[in-house]
């Protein structure tokens, strides 16, 4: 897929704000609502997000509470948040899917470290991508002639700044997230 040079900063942009949502997603010893929004449930035979199926409620830092608008649902989201592997156990109470927020081991401490690394890499990879694809995009303006030799080495220059700015940003939010992910 060929990606204008105008385009590569949105692009880039757009897949460190991928990874910073996706690292938001990681547990570290407390509760937060982006952990669990994006488990998909299935019901009436087809799989949503839970946060389209119920309301989704911090009761404290260790404790969310999920309340099913559907209370047939109680037990599709109870499996679907076990069926995450996310190291909740959730405990169905009445009306409402408790889920108590164990405190981090270092274990899975590890194992999220692990999966902040990857993550990463995913992104960086992503980078690269578009990187091909707008060199593809400037190969093809060049031998158009739309693009002169001098104008396609400036903007292939360029475009390795932004490659690089890019992956800065990929790695700070990658450290970040380990940082917090190593307090105790």
């Amino acid at each position: 897929m060929k990606i204008p040079f105008s385009q590569v900063e949105i692009k880039f942009h757009e897949s460190a704000e991928f990874l910073k949502k996706g690292l938001q997603g990681f547990r570290v010893g407390r509760g937060s609502l982006q952990m669990i929004e994006g488990i998909k449930v299935e019901v009436y035979g087809q799989f949503m997000p839970i946060n389209q199926v119920a309301n989704i409620s911090m009761t404290d830092a260790t404790l969310v509470t999920v309340s099913p608008w559907d209370k047939s649902n109680l037990h599709a989201i109870s499996k679907a948040v076990q069926l995450a592997n996310i190291g909740i156990n959730p405990v169905v109470d009445g009306d409402i899917v408790r889920l108590p927020i164990p405190p981090m081991t270092e274990e899975r401490r590890k194992e999220y470290i692990k999966m902040c690394h990857e993550k990463v890499e995913e992104a960086k990879i992503t980078i690269r991508q578009i990187r091909k694809d707008v060199l593809m995009s400037m190969d093809d303006d060049k031998k158009s002639g739309i693009v002169t030799e001098d104008d396609y080495k400036r903007m292939e220059k360029d475009l390795q700044n932004k490659v690089d700015k890019a992956n800065q940003e990929v790695e700070k939010y990658g450290k970040e997230k380990e940082i917090e992910l190593n307090q105790v």
